[in-house]
C-alpha cells in the first residue's frame, strides 16, 4: 500500500515500508573465534507498515523503491527505482546491470568474508520472466530463498538457489511466513562456524492480503484503526488525490478499515513467532552472548542490539532507510567511504559515540507515482490515472502523484517541505511540533524565508550524490547551477529547467 487509509493527507512518511531489526552478536565457538571474529549480523525486514502500527523514515513511501534504497543505500534519484512496475525499474534488467552488483550484500560477500542468506521478498517484480525469471539469483548470496513478485501467504513460488519450488494452501507446511522462519533456522544451523554471516529475513506481513495463521484468525476482534484527531478529516487543503475522497467515510468504508487493521496486526503475530524463534537459535548456539536490545523511535521501531550498546536507550536523530546498508558495512569493518552510497552509518550514534550536534537534520522523500491508463469501474468520474481505489473512491496513488518532500528536525525547526511535480505545482508545509497530525497545510501563509529555505534544502538533497548526500551543503560538482525561489512560478521553472537537464544527462543544483 501507499498510503495509510485512515489518513487524510498526502503520502509522504506515512506507509509501506518496513521497520527493521537488527541483530549481531561475536561468534563464541572458541576463544580464538570470539576475540578475532567480526560479528554476524541479522536483518529482520516486515512490510507496509505506517505510523498507526509503526512507521520507519523511508526514503520513498513504496515498497520497491524502498528496499532499493535499503540494498544500496541509496535515494531513489540515484538508484532509479521509481516505483513497483518493471517499467519503474523494480527489479528490472536495468536494475540487475547498475546497482544489483553494487548492494551492501555484495559488498558483504565480496570484500569482507561474510556468508550471506536471503529469504522472503526481495523486490516487487523479482522473477519476472522479461527480468530473468526466478532463475535469477542477484549477486552477493551464498543462500537465497527468494520470493517470487509480490507479498502473499499461500499459493507462491520461492526461488531456492534458482530453482522454483511451488508452495499450496496447507497451513502446516506453506504459510509463508514460518516457511521463513524454518528456512532461517535451517541456515543457522548448517551454516559455517569459521566464517562470519549476514542473515536477511524479510517478511511480507502485514501487507494485504493479510491473511494470518489460523491460531490468530480470531485475535484482536475489538480492534479499530486509530481514532486520532486526522481521522475521517476532509482534506480540503491537501494535494487532489486526498482532497476528491469522500468526507466523512461512509460506514461501509470505516468497518472495511477497521477491519483491515485487525487483520494486519493478526499476521504480525506470526512474525513475533519467527524473531522469536531466530533469537532462541542465537542464544542456544551461543551466538547471542552479550547482546542487548536498543530502540530507535524515529517514526520507526528501530530495533537493534549488540556489542557496545546500552540497553533501555532511544534516540531521536534522523535515521533513514539508506543508513542500514552503510551501518551494516561498518558494523562488518568495511569502509562505507569507498562505496557510493547516500546514508550513513548509524553505529557512532547506537555506541553513544555521536551527538546531535554532528548528524544530519534532514531526510529526503521521493516518488515518482503510478495508475492505471483505464477508468476504475468504481470510480468514473476521476477518469484515467488513478489505481487501487477502495470503498467510497479513496484512491492510493495516480500518475501525477509524484512528489518530493524534505523533513527536518533540528533545534529552529520540525518540518516536513513537498513538493509535487503536477499541473498545480503543489506544496504542503507542515509544522510537526504544532501540528503533529498533520491537519493544517500553511504553504500560504508560513514567513517566505522560511520557505525559501525549505525549498533549498529539498532542492539540494534531491541533486545529491554520495557524500554530498551525507555532508549537507556540499554540491555535486557535475550540478548546473540554477536559482530556486519559494513561489510557484519559480518553482516551475526550476522543474523546466531541471527535466531538460536530466534529459541531456546532468545534473541541477541550486545557487
Amino acid at each position: 500500500m501507499k498510503m495509510a487509509l485512515n489518513r487524510p493527507f498526502a503520502p509522504v512518511l506515512l506507509s509501506c515500508v518496513l521497520i527493521c531489526v537488527t541483530l549481531w552478536s561475536n561468534l563464541s565457538s572458541c576463544v580464538l573465534a570470539k576475540s578475532s571474529r567480526r560479528p554476524n549480523i541479522v536483518l529482520i525486514l516486515t512490510d507496509d507498515l505506517d505510523i498507526a502500527i509503526g512507521g520507519l523514515f523511508v526514503a520513498s513511501p513504496l515498497c520497491c523503491p524502498s528496499r532499493a534504497s535499503i540494498l544500496t543505500g541509496k535515494y531513489p534519484h540515484n538508484h532509479h527505482v521509481i516505483n513497483n512496475t518493471l517499467e519503474g525499474n523494480c527489479s528490472s534488467k536495468v536494475w540487475q546491470k547498475s546497482e544489483e552488483a553494487h548492494t551492501f550484500p555484495a559488498l558483504l560477500k565480496t570484500y569482507t568474508g561474510y556468508q550471506t542468506f536471503f529469504a522472503g521478498k526481495y523486490l516487487n517484480q523479482y522473477g519476472h520472466s522479461e527480468a530473468g525469471g526466478v532463475e535469477h539469483v542477484p549477486p552477493g548470496w551464498n543462500y537465497w530463498v527468494g520470493l517470487e513478485k509480490n507479498s502473499k501467504y499461500y499459493n507462491y513460488t520461492l526461488s531456492v538457489n534458482g530453482k522454483p519450488e511451488k508452495h499450496g494452501a496447507d497451513y502446516s507446511k506453506d504459510y509463508l511466513t514460518d516457511v521463513l522462519a524454518n528456512r532461517s533456522l535451517a541456515f543457522l544451523q548448517y551454516k559455517s562456524n569459521y566464517q562470519p554471516f549476514f542473515m536477511m529475513v524479510s517478511i511480507p506481513a502485514p501487507h494485504s492480503p493479510w491473511t494470518a495463521a489460523p491460531q490468530y484468525q480470531n485475535s484482536f476482534n475489538n480492534t479499530k484503526a486509530p481514532r486520532d484527531p486526522n481521522f475521517n478529516v476532509h482534506g480540503k487543503d491537501k494535494h487532489w488525490l486526498i482532497r476528491q475522497a469522500k468526507t466523512p467515510m461512509s460506514n461501509a468504508s470505516v468497518q472495511f478499515l477497521d477491519d483491515a487493521f485487525r487483520k494486519r496486526w493478526r499476521t504480525l503475530l506470526s512474525v513475533d513467532d519467527l524473531v522469536e524463534k531466530i533469537v532462541k537459535r542465537l542464544e542456544v548456539s551461543a551466538e547471542l552472548d552479550n547482546t542487548q536490545l536498543y530502540e530507535f523511535d524515529i517514526r520507526v521501531p528501530l530495533m537493534v542490539r549488540g556489542p557496545n550498546i546500552k540497553p533501555n536507550q532511544t534516540s531521536q536523530m534522523l535515521v533513514s532507510n539508506v543508513d542500514l546498508g552503510p551501518t551494516i558495512l561498518d558494523i562488518a569493518g568495511y569502509n562505507v567511504n569507498k562505496t557510493q552510497m547516500d546514508g550513513m552509518s548509524f553505529l557512532p550514534v547506537m555506541e553513544g559515540k555521536m551527538n546531535s550536534s554532528g548528524w544530519r537534520t534532514d531526510i529526503l522523500v521521493e516518488y515518482e507515482g503510478e495508475g492505471s491508463n483505464v477508468t476504475d469501474p468504481a470510480c468514473p468520474l476521476l477518469g484515467p490515472g488513478v489505481s487501487e481505489c477502495f470503498p467510497d473512491c479513496v484512491c492510493e496513488d495516480s500518475y501525477n502523484n509524484t512528489y518530493a518532500c524534505v523533513r527536518t528536525v533540528a533545534p529552529s525547526a520540525n518540518l516536513q517541505y513537498c513538493e509535487f511535480d503536477d499541473n498545480e505545482v503543489f506544496v504542503e508545509v507542515y509544522n510537526m511540533t504544532a501540528d503533529p497530525y498533520q491537519l493544517t497545510n500553511i504553504a500560504k501563509t508560513i514567513d517566505q524565508e522560511v520557505l525559501e529555505k525549505m525549498n533549498h534544502r529539498l532542492m539540494m538533497l534531491q541533486s545529491c550524490s554520495g557524500q554530498s548526500c551525507r555532508t549537507p551543503g556540499v554540491y555535486d560538482t557535475r550540478c548546473f547551477l540554477a536559482t530556486a525561489g519559494g513561489s510557484a512560478d519559480s518553482d516551475s521553472r526550476w522543474r523546466k529547467k531541471k527535466k531538460k537537464k536530466k534529459k541531456d544527462g546532468g545534473k541541477l543544483c541550486l545557487l
